[in-house]
């Protein structure tokens, strides 16, 4: 699975101009699940995303994570981080998992979030979403399982 997580202020998902999903101090996490990914792989990526320690503690270093801030995440399925531009100008998507598996993932990556972490959103797996976000730092760091 691929994830690019955003640390932020405040993140919101609208579809159809409905907000959807939402958080506030948190992170955005965009996630992919790609062509052979597992429930396995999809938990330990949940896992490592809220322990992942990149805020500050008491002496200005980033040594603290979602769960020690009591943060909070909105959740967002984005296949395209699966794109492959090695050949040419057209990104291609051949590397995402078929959707019905994709959503299975995606599904099953937000819930083990939702054991770890206090308040959990999400967007609608497939949709066409407007996604906003005020970034904090900024940070933003890409999660790969593969790597």
């Amino acid at each position: 699975m691929r994830a690019l997580i955003q640390r932020v202020t405040s993140a919101q998902v609208h579809v159809d101009g409905a907000l959807i999903g939402q958080c506030q101090t948190g992170l955005l996490v965009l996630v992919c699940a790609m062509q052979g990914d597992t429930d396995d792989m999809s938990a330990k990526l949940a896992t490592k995303i809220s322990k992942l320690r990149i805020y500050k503690d008491d002496d200005g270093r980033m040594n603290r994570s979602l769960v020690d801030v009591g943060g909070q995440a909105l959740v967002v399925s984005q296949f395209t981080l699966a794109a492959d531009t090695s050949r040419g100008n057209r990104p291609g998507f051949s590397s995402a998992a078929a959707p019905e598996d994709g959503d299975r993932l995606y599904r099953a990556f937000v819930a083990e979030m939702r054991s770890r972490v206090i308040s959990v959103g999400t967007g609608q797996f497939g949709a066409d979403m407007a996604v906003s976000l005020v970034n904090d730092g900024p940070v933003s760091i890409w999660l790969d399982t593969d790597a």
